[in-house]
């Protein structure tokens, strides 16, 4: 058993990374219904948040059935950080995580996500006023480190175990990498393996199939993977995994009908919970993967991403399931 504070979670847990314009609460209950033990929100701007702004507040909502479930912020201003706190707390969330990893350069620029790599003493002293500010488990995601020169990961960990996250996240990758090249993680292992670290240590990039999770596990150790990128249109990946872990085989395909309903299913809570215009938009970057595999999509993806309406989209969707229904996936 694996424990982030008091929250129990089984052994080896599958965690939902944050993703910008992914990890919503219509693809969050989708992959929780699929097997994921943890979700995690959108990363939230710290500074968005205390001044009300309408794209990061919205980022706020959770719902019962997610849980548990993790709100990210980010930021480099500690007063900023902290009344983002307590914004957060009260949308009552079960986790509270930092972003010190984001390699994007809009918020790298300001000292955020992984900008704070190039100061650990700042990122010590900001955790450590957010751990005292709250009462909720305080999580951080990372990388190993700014880029190749100044990796300093085991380093880092130990001085956000000493004042007082709950669990920590590492992407397998150096800011300077973004997502290029394989993640490397050797280094996550050196974490996990120190004697002093007792919080549990996840690994994070490139786990793209449940063999991958598996050497993640048996090979380096590591008290459970968060997901991202293999998980987008593709909320199985999480059972996939568990089924592998259990039978040391393959689920079956995923069918054409589970794919189109899950496709409907997600456009339907998508405009449900942001509107008909955002509703369609943001969906749209599952669609290669929900239906990934199957010969000759390539007009049909088309007009799944060019229909500005959802009744066009929808209608898409019935074709795809009339013209490939005896399709089976390899």
């Amino acid at each position: 058993m694996v424990k982030i504070g008091d929250i129990e979670l089984p052994k080896f847990p599958l965690l939902l990374a944050p993703m910008e314009d992914v990890s919503d609460p219509p693809f969050r209950a989708l992959c929780k219904e699929q097997g994921a033990d943890v979700v995690y929100t959108e990363f939230i701007s710290s500074e968005g948040l205390i001044r009300d702004a309408a794209k990061s507040v919205i980022k706020l909502d959770i719902y019962e059935k997610e849980r548990p479930v993790g709100i990210q912020i980010f930021g480099a201003n500690l007063d900023s950080m902290l009344r983002a706190v307590e914004i957060v707390e009260k949308s009552n969330p079960d986790i509270i995580d930092i972003n010190f990893g984001c390699p994007v350069k809009k918020v790298v620029s300001k000292g955020a996500g992984a900008g704070i790599l190039k100061d650990i003493c700042l990122m010590e002293r900001l955790t450590a006023e957010m751990v005292k500010r709250t009462n909720l488990p305080v999580t951080v995601k990372t990388r190993l480190g700014w880029d190749h020169d100044s990796i300093r990961i085991v380093e880092v960990a130990e001085r956000l175990q000493d004042v007082g996250i709950k669990a920590l996240s590492i992407h397998g990758r150096t800011r300077a990498q973004m997502y290029k090249g394989e993640a490397d993680w050797r280094p996550i292992a050196e974490v996990k393996n120190n004697p002093r670290m007792i919080i549990p240590i996840f690994g994070n990039g490139d786990v793209h199939s449940p063999e991958s999770a598996m050497e993640m596990r048996d090979v380096y150790g590591l008290d459970g993977a968060m997901i991202g990128r293999a998980t987008i249109g593709n909320p199985w990946f999480f059972k996939q995994v568990k089924h592998f872990f259990k039978h040391n085989d393959h689920l079956p395909p995923i069918s054409i009908k589970e794919r189109i309903y899950a496709a409907k299913r997600h456009l339907e809570m998508a405009i449900s919970w942001k509107g008909e215009v955002l509703g369609v938009l943001e969906t749209r970057r599952h669609y290669s993967n929900y239906f990934k595999g199957i010969p000759n999509f390539k007009p049909y993806r088309t007009k799944m991403v060019t229909s500005d309406q959802s009744k066009d989209v929808f209608k898409v969707f019935d074709e795809v399931q009339s013209v490939f229904e005896d399709f089976e996936f390899a």
